[in-house]
């Protein structure tokens, strides 16, 4: 955590793990998670030389089962100014947001495979000190 890793045209750097969240939102539009939401913030810079999108959908948590899970991109609108779910970023450009994750509750977060896209080798940072 808090190094920058890179994969691609993106370069992520993941600053905050927050596990054991029972619900997102307000009193008035929220979601509450099946077992707790997971929320990691990761700041994703364009390291190419085109505008690159980044999806949430690509990027992948694992836990100390070795069980993998895909983000909850509907729960993730519930966050304040947080669109990094699906966000065109231009060269040169930074972008920092919330990846939400659903996780059985007591599951622990271990690692998170980052990729630039569906198609990319991917690269992973440890959530464990």
């Amino acid at each position: 955590m808090n190094t920058p890793v890179r994969d691609g045209k993106f370069e992520f750097t993941v600053t905050k793990v927050q596990p054991g969240v029972k619900q997102i939102g307000d009193e008035y539009l929220n979601q509450q998670a099946q077992g707790q939401f997971v929320l990691i913030t990761v700041t994703v810079k364009n390291i190419g030389d085109k505008p690159q999108t980044m999806f949430d959908g690509n990027q992948k948590l694992t836990d100390d089962q070795g069980r993998s899970f895909s983000p909850d991109s509907a729960a993730a609108i519930y966050l304040k100014n947080n669109d990094i779910w699906m966000k065109e970023i231009n060269p040169g450009n930074t972008l920092t947001g919330t990846l939400v994750y659903d996780m059985p509750a007591g599951a622990k977060a271990t690692k998170l495979e980052l990729h630039d896209s569906m198609f990319s080798g991917g690269t992973t940072v440890s959530l464990t000190k």
